[in-house]
């Protein structure tokens, strides 16, 4: 299971943020300071340490947990495709900020004395992302494993359980708050999904992918949910009844199949037979795909 075309392709700010998670993570964890990290109430209250505000953002404070959170923001990636990178920088600085605001608000609370009772890393960001991944996410297969129901999503989840489990106590409080901001942006709370940065800054943000700007090739193409084999418009001709051409998809619901990694006239197609609902679509094209 991915999120789409392979790489970060349309994923400019996806990349630009794993490289400096990866980075802030090496650069701390060579100086032997990774288990300095995280947020405590003496740090904020006490010594005034705000540079761990800014580390507690990107540095992950254990290799599993590095692992776990950049695949997880890998995978979410096909969020800033669905919705544009300049909207998917503005996902990044409300999670990131509302979530920090959280965890200062309860470290003033708990006054725990403990030493980092918050653990370091994106947290804010990759559980906020979950939310749109159980609304917006169809499941495209299901299976059983000792009488145990799952599904294509389960092994994203399994991997979020394993971050969220990953440092205990001080890893569940960050990713209880990354939900909560997820489910504030998810109700567009004072308007929040329509907000964009001015144009300059989207100009530079489309600038951080020139070196990838280049057309993919089609025939690798993939699905949201899963790496199955590509396939043509025509497959989807044969499932779509005449009579349901007359509904004209918006090009919005078309871009946002397409980015998804399906083909745009399959995309268009499909759209048709849903009478623009992109949920039905994208499930009427894995289907397509399957046969």
């Amino acid at each position: 299971m991915n999120g789409g075309p392979s790489g970060f392709h349309n994923a400019p700010v996806t990349r630009a943020f794993v490289i400096a998670s990866g980075l802030f993570t090496v650069f701390f964890g060579i100086q032997g300071r990774s288990s300095k990290l995280g947020l405590s109430y003496l740090d904020i209250f006490g010594k005034f340490r705000l540079w761990k505000l800014i580390v507690s953002i990107f540095a992950f404070s254990s290799t599993p947990e590095l692992m776990f959170g950049l695949y997880l923001l890998y995978y979410f990636r096909v969020f800033e495709r669905q919705i544009g990178s300049n909207k998917y920088s503005v996902f990044i600085l409300y999670t990131v900020t509302v979530s920090l605001l959280f965890e200062i608000l309860a470290l003033a609370i708990l006054k725990d004395p403990a030493v980092n009772l918050v653990t370091s890393g994106p947290y804010g960001l990759i559980f906020a992302s979950f939310v749109p991944f159980f609304f917006d996410i169809p499941v495209s297969t299901r299976f059983r494993v000792f009488g145990v129901r799952f599904s294509d999503k389960s092994f994203i989840y399994l991997a979020g359980l394993q971050l969220l489990l990953s440092s205990w106590k001080r890893s569940i409080l960050p990713g209880i708050f990354g939900i909560i901001c997820g489910s504030l942006y998810h109700l567009n709370v004072f308007c929040i999904r329509k907000a964009k940065f001015p144009e300059f800054i989207a100009s530079f943000l489309s600038r951080l992918s020139w070196p990838s700007m280049g057309t993919p090739p089609a025939a690798p193409s993939r699905n949201v949910v899963g790496n199955a084999p590509p396939f043509t418009a025509p497959q989807v001709e044969r499932n779509i009844p005449s009579s349901m051409s007359a509904t004209e998809p918006t090009e919005d619901s078309i871009a946002t199949l397409v980015s998804m990694g399906f083909d745009r006239n399959s995309a268009r197609q499909a759209l048709v037979q849903a009478r623009n609902d992109i949920t039905v679509a994208t499930n009427i094209l894995l289907e397509a795909q399957a046969h």
